[in-house]
């Protein structure tokens, strides 16, 4: 999923708010736990000195105390979907069929319970060798608890088919910065009031909404194979995951097409769309992709997803894993309640992010490019292998932010690619300054909280440091061994490490552990000073270690010696620490972090003196212009 973030980003960094905290209380009494009080001192005795308390500083980025959020526990596997769907516009409501094909996990069960949002339910029943059989239920609007004719062992499946209607519109009104409303199902203009907008139906199904259209087991550690029959007036046109497999007409007018997904997927990628689109095609590798959009758009679509196909290359190739799915499509809704979303197949995106006229097309920037490789990647991360719960979601969308870096890498070069790199670092900075969360959150108040900008922004520089730690070839083939062994599942973020320590060789828990199982990030002082051809670099660990972790840091510092470069590599590992770098003369420039890749902040504390050396001494623009610019800020 991308979400929107509007504004701009502010580059300057605010240290963070201190609040104080004590331990022990004012005004408690003299007494102890039994409530025994002790005597005062005479005034000839002398008094026993009380214990200094402790006084813990709290920053304000600190969060709450939340509750710990466990992966679901799997009771039933739900194996297959088939949905036979029809829709009352005028009463914005889904009058569906589902068969669902059933299995427990482990333990024998006698009962199934489905997440269902805001239905009427017609009825349950058991289907066996083509018969029907009624089953008895319990329903609460938001469980439908199903009792079976008996207990089914793990080596059984069975089926059973509900008929209902789903309302989504009377359901409680809720939603989320990121995903501004989760009631799944949406109507848009459904009687055709509104001249300035289509009618159009579609879904939006992350994080648990998709219940609230069809009956499911409504987590991301499930995974199905599905079908859905969409009957609809003869105009509109339809999409949803996997192939169109029949269409045909009826005799009311209406047309009823049956998309079929035979890759099983978590629930919550399932969706669907109706509405009067336009239909742009292309193809990659035999496979079919198409832009739906608004028929004004249709000459334009191709200028915002033109670049699929060679994406679809692209990542096929650099993954060492092609595109797994049937099709892919991508559709512009209008109203969409996020930026957009990496349904199985078919992403959604919001329409302002993806129609321009010719004249818009002029300045358009490359966000909607980012989204489109950002869904597109997430095919492979997030569809394919799957976070198992909402703690892990950086699984998914650090993997798809990282790709919109990977992307203008590849299509564009160096310099865009560090741009995409600067803004993203700017916004996790920017939101550090009030919550620092681990990126893997067992914590949190609600599952929408993880769509933020440490899941995105902080998570695709941490990939982008880890790249640069075990080289390019070690990190592609890494991602490889992840696909592949974890195709087609839900995983953790031990699967990740445990990919990487397996082609590298390396224990690589000191990695994942800093930098995925712990908030914050370092903030560094850098000071040096030149003496017998040496230069004694010191660096100092400020950020607070009381709630985040003193960092191992592998850096690459670089000495400019008659305009020659020479690289050192050093690692950081203790809080306040001083290397020695061998230099044949003064150099005029000491670069600290010469890539750029790190994540932290960092203050390079240099004297008067040495930028003044560094500014009559430099060899290049590049030199004068950051002395320059360090002299200015001291004057």
């Amino acid at each position: 999923m991308k979400y929107r973030v509007l504004g701009l980003l502010s580059v300057m960094l605010l240290h963070s708010g201190l609040t104080l905290a004590q331990t022990g209380k004012a005004g408690k009494p003299d007494t102890d736990k039994n409530g025994t009080r002790h005597k005062t001192p005479a005034a000839n005795e002398v008094p026993v000195a009380a214990p200094k308390q402790d006084i813990v500083i709290i920053p304000s980025w600190l969060p709450p105390d939340n509750p710990v959020q466990p992966a679901a526990t799997v009771v039933t596997n739900v194996l297959d979907t088939k949905l036979d769907v029809r829709f009352d516009w005028a009463k914005q409501w889904l009058l569906g069929t589902a068969t669902l094909t059933l299995r427990p996990h482990f333990y024998p069960q006698s009962q199934v319970v489905l997440d269902a949002k805001g239905f009427e339910v017609k009825s349950v029943r058991l289907l066996v060798n083509g018969k029907e059989k009624n089953l008895t239920y319990a329903y609460d609007k938001q469980k439908l608890t199903i009792t079976l004719d008996r207990s089914y062992p793990r080596t059984e499946a069975y089926q059973v088919r509900v008929s209902y209607v789903a309302k989504p519109n009377e359901l409680p009104a809720s939603g989320s910065a990121a995903i501004t409303s989760n009631k799944g199902l949406y109507f848009i203009n459904p009687l055709g009031t509104d001249k300035t907008k289509p009618r159009q139906i579609w879904t939006q199904g992350e994080t648990e909404a998709n219940s609230a259209w069809f009956p499911t087991i409504d987590k991301p550690n499930q995974r199905m194979t599905q079908e859905i029959a969409l009957t609809v007036e003869d105009k509109f046109r339809t999409i949803s995951n996997g192939l169109l497999i029949s269409s045909r007409k009826n005799a009311d007018g209406t047309r009823t097409d049956v998309w079929k997904q035979v890759l099983p997927a978590a629930p919550y990628l399932t969706m669907l769309a109706v509405g009067e689109f336009a239909v742009v095609s292309d193809t990659w590798r035999g496979k079919a992709v198409e832009y739906f959009v608004d028929p004004p758009y249709s000459t334009t679509a191709k200028a915002v997803f033109g670049h699929t196909p060679e994406m679809l290359e692209f990542f096929s190739t650099k993954l060492g894993v092609e595109f797994p799915w049937e099709k892919y499509a991508q559709v512009a809704v209008h109203d969409f309640v996020s930026g957009a979303m990496e349904n199985t197949t078919a992403s959604t995106f919001q329409d302002k992010l993806t129609q321009f006229t010719p004249r818009e097309l002029l300045d358009i920037t490359y966000e909607p490019e980012s989204v489109v490789a950002h869904e597109l990647f997430h095919q492979w991360f997030g569809d394919y292998v799957t976070s198992e719960s909402w703690s892990n979601l950086p699984l998914n969308e650090a993997f798809a932010d990282y790709s919109e870096f990977l992307w203008a890498e590849h299509k564009y070069g160096s310099a865009e690619a560090a741009l995409v790199q600067q803004k993203a670092l700017t916004a996790y900075l920017e939101e550090s300054q009030t919550k620092r969360e681990p990126l893997i959150r067992y914590h949190y108040a609600d599952r929408e909280d993880m769509f933020d900008r440490h899941s995105y922004s902080k998570g695709g520089r941490v990939l982008h440091m880890l790249r640069q730690y075990v080289g390019d070839e070690a990190f592609f083939a890494s991602l490889n061994r992840y696909l592949t062994r974890n195709k087609l599942s839900s995983v953790e973020i031990a699967e990740l490490r445990l990919a990487f320590e397996e082609v590298t060789g390396e224990d690589l828990m000191w990695f994942f552990d800093q930098w995925f199982l712990k908030r914050g990030h370092p903030e560094l002082q850098i000071t040096h000073s030149y003496t017998g051809n040496q230069v004694a670099l010191r660096v100092r660990q400020v950020q607070d270690s009381t709630f985040s972790p003193i960092y191992q840091l592998p850096v690459t510092v670089t000495t400019w010696v008659n305009n020659q470069p020479v690289n050192h590599r050093i690692t950081v590992t203790k809080a306040d620490q001083t290397f020695a770098l061998p230099v044949s003369q003064r150099p005029a420039l000491v670069k600290f972090d010469a890539t750029g890749q790190l994540l932290a902040e960092i203050e390079e504390e240099r004297s008067t003196e040495e930028l003044l050396y560094q500014f009559y001494h430099a060899q290049n623009f590049l030199q004068k212009y950051e002395a320059i610019t360090l002299l200015r800020s001291k004057t």
